[in-house]
């Protein structure tokens, strides 16, 4: 399943941002085709309004990896309305998956690797657990 991971980067580089570039990296070392609207090919994306998001993750055929469960749960819900197609949401939560901490990096990078090759046609939204 190809994948794009959306974060917007801070103003002042942080550990966050370090984490969120890190884990795109190991997910690719997996073997995952994996881009994040950071990559040099992407960056027309940084900073682009959720929905400009939505629809380029849907032409790109890619699930989209995000913490921001309530503008895309707003826009999957409106496509659904509509009859429109939406992506695959993959939803992460900073409360599971701290980005702010390195520790945290590799399990959500696991939690992410498991549930790619565990659900390689995964349709609709998720929440991304914890592996045990």
């Amino acid at each position: 399943m190809k994948v794009v991971v959306a974060h917007n980067f801070y103003k002042q580089p942080g550990g966050e941002d370090q984490c969120v570039a890190a884990e795109v990296a190991m997910l690719r070392a997996r073997g995952h085709d994996v881009i994040s609207l950071h990559d040099p090919d992407h960056r027309s994306f940084e900073g682009a309004p959720d929905d400009e998001v939505f629809v380029a993750a849907i032409a790109s055929k890619r699930a989209l990896v995000t913490e921001n469960v309530a503008d895309f749960r707003r826009l999957e819900a409106d496509a659904l309305a509509k009859g429109e197609p939406c992506p695959s949401l993959i939803f992460t939560t900073n409360r599971q998956f701290s980005r702010g901490n390195a520790a945290t990096v590799g399990r959500l990078v696991l939690a992410l690797d498991a549930l790619l090759l565990m659900k390689p046609g995964l349709t609709g939204a998720t929440f991304l657990k914890a592996t045990p």
